[in-house]
């Protein structure tokens, strides 16, 4: 048996999109360990796009936008699988319909649609799959390091990741009246995948954060996945509610000497 103990243990992740995303980052690496992954993705689009990378492997449509198709994957799983001894839920959208703005004037259709599928959906999925998690079973879901951050090309997304943090220690609490499901948040770094790529700017806001770590490395999406890992093991317990920051501590060195030195240059 491993350090982990993952062997045999089921998990379910939403939210792969391909290769490069946190997700797939985890699920490669659960069942490294012997994990059983099942997989749930938006569409039939998103379904036949990953045929090849999930070739063989139990793969279920869920738009989690519609309480239906959650309420029924539910279902549909408890009578396949039986008990899920985690939950990964990696997901975020935003419709930026009419480009980035300034907050003040968020479109209050797409910001509702995105606390929706990016918030809300946590609730929603921890709900339905309550009576099919093990009594020690974990959810993760993947935050931001940085809910400070005011970036105007992040758009209303950095508000909606705080909202999302805090229905992680209200289900932490929730649940504990009758189970010991833990709940936790890993608040990445800037991350190069795909999703990040369609931020207008967020390269140059990459580079500069890249600056400000420690090791002068944003971390890697693997790095994200390693600490998803250990929060979904029987190791992490005595770990619940909490926002686990995963930034090679970009957010403790705003005064790097050789940052301040070339942003005051004259």
């Amino acid at each position: 048996m491993g350090f982990l103990n993952l062997k045999n243990k089921q998990i379910l992740i939403f939210g792969v999109a391909n290769r490069k995303s946190v997700a797939w980052a985890i699920a490669k690496t659960l069942e490294e360990e012997g994990a059983t992954v099942i997989y749930s993705v938006r569409s039939d689009n998103r379904k036949k796009s990953l045929e090849k990378l999930l070739h063989g492997k139990p793969v279920f449509v869920c738009d989690v936008e519609d309480s239906e198709q959650i309420k029924n994957l539910a279902a549909e799983l408890g009578k396949q699988f039986g008990k899920i001894d985690g939950i990964v839920h990696s997901i975020a959208f935003a419709n930026y319909s009419e480009g980035i703005k300034p907050f003040h004037e968020t479109n209050r259709k797409d910001y509702l649609q995105a606390i929706t599928i990016s918030a809300y959906s946590l609730i929603e999925i921890a709900r339905e799959f309550k009576p099919q998690l093990s009594q020690h079973a974990s959810v993760i879901t993947i935050g931001i390091s940085s809910l400070n951050v005011t970036a105007k090309n992040y758009g209303y997304m950095t508000p909606i990741k705080a909202a999302l943090e805090a229905n992680v220690r209200y289900l932490a609490k929730s649940f504990s009246e009758d189970t010991e499901i833990r709940f936790n948040s890993v608040n990445a770094g800037p991350l190069k995948t795909s999703a990040s790529a369609g931020i207008p700017g967020y390269l140059e806001n990459y580079l500069f954060a890249e600056k400000l770590t420690f090791r002068k490395r944003c971390v890697l999406t693997q790095e994200v996945a390693n600490v998803s890992i250990f929060l979904l093991s029987d190791r992490s317990s005595g770990v619940n509610g909490q926002g686990i920051v995963v930034n090679a501590g970009m957010d403790y060195n705003y005064f790097d000497e050789a940052v301040v030195k070339k942003a005051t240059k004259l």
